[in-house]
């Protein structure tokens, strides 16, 4: 006997005869647990191939096939580090406000070189790679995904590269909250993310914000907080200026690479939820404008 129920099924087999074991009892999943399980793998599984393919040919068509290739994605944003941490030891003093030179440049340049890059980078994404658009399987946001995920990874990369140099060097000791660190690198790339998407989206349609954009990112500066700590900020406008998701994310970092040493002040929840709106915004811009550029 079989019964069936909740996507269940129990298979009953009942033996009368004398002398038998009794019933046995066995347990299969359901049918329709197998085939969304199967239907979920086969999504991830299509789609991460997209993204790989899309993200070697990001790879190709920028740093071509010969030579350093990626190793321009983590040297970029490096040597952008690596001169600014040597200017700020020629003018500045070692420590500021108590913390030294090499994590607050660190923590603070990496980070806004992240949200400088994911942004700069998405602004041409549909234009050049509009082509691909002929393909029913890649969508926009398969391009826009790709590119993202290519910056974040040299970004990080550099990030790694950086603070084992000044590990070496004697600036700075191992972190002292690895999950808060990864956190805080995590909530930054998202946020970067969804500003890429809502500036990308606004410039496909305006081309105005092409030129703008640029502007716009180095008004980001005093915003993000990458060169101060939000604690040295008067406490009666700290909360307003946590109004803006960018230094939340940096300020985990902070707390994750210098600990209880430096006091830092963020809000995850509501990084992640300015983060996701934005994404959110991004996408219905960009699923908008999409029917104004003209595929050849």
């Amino acid at each position: 006997m079989v019964s069936r129920g909740y996507g269940v099924s129990f298979r009953v087999i009942t033996n009368r005869e004398p002398g038998l074991r009794p019933a046995t009892v066995f347990w299969s999943g359901g049918p329709q647990e197998c085939k969304s399980t199967e239907m979920s793998v086969s999504f991830i599984s299509r789609h991460s191939r997209i993204i790989g393919a899309l993200l070697m040919r990001e790879m190709t068509t920028r740093f071509g096939r010969e030579g350093l290739g990626f190793v321009w994605v983590i040297a970029e944003p490096l040597m952008f580090c690596i001169g600014v941490f040597i200017m700020w030891t020629l003018i500045k003093p070692a420590y500021e406000h108590g913390i030294r030179l090499g994590p607050l440049v660190m923590t603070g340049y990496m980070s806004l070189l992240l949200y400088r890059h994911m942004i700069s980078f998405s602004l041409g994404a549909v234009e050049g790679n509009v082509g691909l658009l002929h393909h029913r399987q890649i969508t926009i946001l398969h391009i826009f995904l790709a590119r993202n995920l290519m910056e974040f990874a040299g970004t990080t990369a550099a990030f790694i590269v950086v603070y084992v140099i000044l590990i070496a060097l004697g600036q700075v000791g191992l972190p002292a909250d690895w999950l808060l660190l990864y956190a805080g690198w995590l909530t930054t790339g998202w946020v970067a993310f969804g500003l890429a998407l809502v500036f990308a989206g606004l410039a496909v349609r305006y081309e105005l914000m092409e030129r703008l954009v640029p502007v716009l990112t180095y008004a980001m500066i005093p915003l993000s907080g990458a060169f101060f700590m939000v604690g040295w900020i008067p406490e009666r406008y700290r909360e307003l200026f946590l109004l803006v998701p960018l230094p939340h994310g940096i300020e985990m970092v902070r707390g994750g690479v210098l600990g209880e040493f430096v006091h830092t002040y963020y809000h995850p929840t509501y990084a992640l939820a300015c983060g996701g709106a934005m994404i959110v915004t991004g996408m219905l811009l960009l699923a908008d404008a999409k029917h104004r550029i003209v595929i050849e």
